[in-house]
């Protein structure tokens, strides 16, 4: 008898056990996706768990987060610092390897020398948000001469300023008429300055800023706690960035980046979005001696030349390629650069041909004619001037370093 009542208590034992660990379970799921009182059902509810979990903001001692809290200034800089860290298992932190590897190397020595005993938390005597206000301002994140009051809370321009200047440092900033487009789709986009629409418009086109669903931007409207946990995740974290639709029939075109990134470009007419793909297929001419970026072909004499451009140290004499076909979609101008070094004509002379035809049509043979013999003329160290002239309806500027044997044609359509 006493061993059923034994068994008895033992199977009541593991049921009510497991069920209390299976609730367990469920309050432990809930809490690490919704850990404070008011943020359950939030639209920026997971963007909030995942960003307090690396510490880059706290809650309150009552439970609440308060998701729609203004941000004050001093507040943001200090979650923009500490999105470019990793926060370790014994609570210190350290620069984020992928951040460091974005910097310039003059902000990489700052952080090295200036900032090397930066312990990423606030000031224990004066200000609190000084060290996270001088290392920003010192990197070029922020101009600290454009606050007078670094506990006013933040606005929508001001994050978009912040966000362009931070891209400026560590990515690239991208095509700014396709970025004001977007801009001045938003209903009060005027009441923003041209210095600051143009801070909107990057952080539009970058997919880390977007307007509201009654077609204003916000501008002059705070930022709350949400609102910044949510872009400075996409402003670090490229994966989670708002897609971005381009239009080929606006002439709108994605282009790949240094880095493996990419750059919406407009080109300003049908002639330079075909010279673009002319680009592409003249460059297959040169095997892996080629590449792609942005809108410039570079092309290398082998490829143990364009391993040494590619990887030479940043702030070192800089390796260069031995010629380049490049469009200037701004200022509409078509360019060949050449630099000619034994051989560099003729390795190079198919894929500048193809090109020309691409671009002058019928005159195509004038341009080759010209580029031929000027460079003939500089590779031999003849004296040759700088000079302009004209082809159909295209200006030829001739820019020539005879010291250096490079050339520079920029052609670009004559006014009418």
């Amino acid at each position: 008898m006493k061993r059923y009542v034994l068994l008895f208590f033992t199977i009541t034992l593991l049921t009510f056990g497991s069920a209390g660990a299976f609730r367990t379970g469920i309050d432990h799921a809930s809490a690490a996706t919704a850990p404070f009182k008011d943020t359950r059902g939030h639209w920026a509810e997971q963007t909030i768990g995942e960003m307090v979990k690396r510490g880059i903001l706290d809650g309150y001692p009552d439970g609440k987060f308060l998701p729609q809290q203004p941000v004050q200034v001093d507040q943001f800089i200090k979650m923009l610092i500490l999105s470019y860290s990793d926060l370790h298992l014994n609570g210190s932190r350290s620069w984020s390897t992928t951040f460091l590897q974005s910097l310039s190397t003059e902000n990489q020595s700052i952080l090295k020398q200036d900032y090397r005993y930066f312990t990423f938390k606030p000031s224990i005597v004066g200000y609190w948000a000084k060290d996270f206000i001088d290392i920003a301002s010192d990197l070029h994140f922020l101009n600290k001469s454009r606050y007078s009051d670094f506990q006013a809370n933040m606005t929508r321009e001001n994050v978009a300023e912040i966000i362009y200047y931070t891209l400026q440092e560590t990515e690239f900033l991208e095509d700014g008429q396709f970025g004001q487009k977007m801009a001045q789709a938003y209903g009060d986009i005027m009441g923003a300055t041209e210095r600051e629409q143009k801070f909107i418009a990057e952080a539009l086109v970058k997919g880390i800023m977007q307007g509201y669903p009654n077609g204003f931007f916000g501008v002059g409207d705070t930022v709350t706690r949400a609102e910044a946990l949510v872009i400075l995740n996409r402003l670090t974290d490229k994966t989670k960035r708002l897609a971005v639709k381009i239009s080929p029939e606006k002439l709108e075109r994605s282009v790949p980046t240094a880095g493996g990134g990419n750059k919406i470009v407009v080109f300003p007419d049908k002639r330079m979005w075909d010279a673009y793909e002319a680009l592409s297929a003249a460059g297959q001419l040169r095997g892996s001696n080629h590449d792609l970026y942005e809108t410039t072909l570079r092309l290398f004499k082998d490829q143990a030349e364009k391993d040494s451009v590619t990887n030479h140290a940043s702030g070192t004499s800089a390796a260069t390629e031995e010629a380049a076909i490049w469009l200037d979609p701004q200022y509409n101008t078509y360019g060949v650069t050449i630099r000619l070094r034994e051989g560099a004509l003729a390795r190079n002379s198919e894929v500048i041909d193809q090109f020309a035809n691409q671009l002058f049509g019928y005159n195509a043979f004038a341009f080759r004619e010209l580029f031929a013999d000027i460079c003939k003329r500089v590779e031999s160290g003849s004296k040759v001037a700088s000079q302009q002239t004209t082809i159909g309806n295209d200006n030829v500027n001739i820019q020539v370093d005879s010291a250096a044997k490079t050339v520079i044609f920029s052609i670009a359509a004559k006014k009418a």
